[in-house]
């Protein structure tokens, strides 16, 4: 593809497989994503894509992305012929690094970035692309029936844009129209938007929250919480001595970066 004719894709939705592909090419990298790499190659990248503390924002994409993948292969290690729901997913490529042959994968966006999904990556017949986002819930009526199969939902970046009321109406959401699923979802703390935070590679988020656990299940008291992962709860040999440091206060590791709160309806 030559210079002229790649595509233009929007920073925001470009940037996070961007990181990807660059995680990819570390000696130590924490995922390796052929796919990303090769999406990348067909677009073109804007200045501000490539400024700011980059190194930082890699490692924590990083990190979040390979603690999400590990409870997908969790689900799909219990449940083969389980369902994902990508909810907001972006250019997200965790299908192709997770697919084990069975499983049933529904990426949901809106019909913008569902068409650079369509022209970035290959299909699956077990992989289907739906309209629909964190703020327009209409999708929930739409999904197919699912019987008795085993479903994880998981939404790891789309919700950080959701302000205070947002969030709260797409979780109680869930909690009314499923009885029986698994939950993965990636929220911010309410130091994000601190000078520490933007050493950690924390963007600007809608929302910050002092204790995100205590948050959501406010919101689903009848939830059961499975478990909540900062990034620095990974000890990755690229974080400094001071983030290190970090990663031995909870009243800090959990309110200075998004975390993965997971739980079960």
């Amino acid at each position: 593809m030559t210079k002229t004719s790649r595509y233009h894709i929007p920073t925001a939705l470009l940037q996070p497989l961007w990181l990807r592909s660059r995680e990819s090419l570390e000696d130590e990298g924490l995922i390796y994503d052929p796919v990303a790499a090769a999406a990348c190659n067909q677009c073109h990248f804007k200045a501000d894509c490539l400024t700011g503390n980059v190194p930082a924002r890699q490692l924590l994409h990083a990190t979040l992305t390979l603690q999400c993948d590990r409870l997908v292969q969790q689900f799909l290690r219990r449940h083969p012929n389980g369902w994902i729901i990508n909810v907001g997913a972006g250019l997200d490529t965790r299908f192709y690094r997770l697919d084990n042959g069975r499983c049933r994968w529904f990426e949901l966006d809106t019909d913008e970035n569902l068409l650079w999904r369509e022209r970035l990556f290959h299909r699956s017949e077990r992989y289907t692309m739906r309209p629909g986002s964190v703020t327009d819930l209409s999708w929930l009526k739409s999904l197919p029936v699912m019987g008795k199969a085993p479903v994880l939902l998981l939404c790891d970046q789309a919700l950080l844009q959701c302000n205070d009321a947002e969030l709260a109406r797409f979780v109680q959401q869930l909690g009314c129209h499923f009885s029986q699923i698994e939950v993965c979802l990636v929220v911010a703390g309410d130091r994000c938007g601190s000078a520490l935070a933007a050493r950690m590679g924390s963007g600007s988020y809608q929302h910050g929250y002092k204790d995100p656990v205590r948050q959501i299940l406010s919101w689903l008291p009848w939830a059961e919480l499975i478990g909540s992962h900062s990034p620095l709860d990974h000890a990755c040999p690229r974080w400094r001595p001071w983030q290190r440091w970090l990663a031995k206060v909870p009243s800090l590791k959990y309110r200075i970066t998004p975390v993965l709160v997971h739980f079960r309806l």
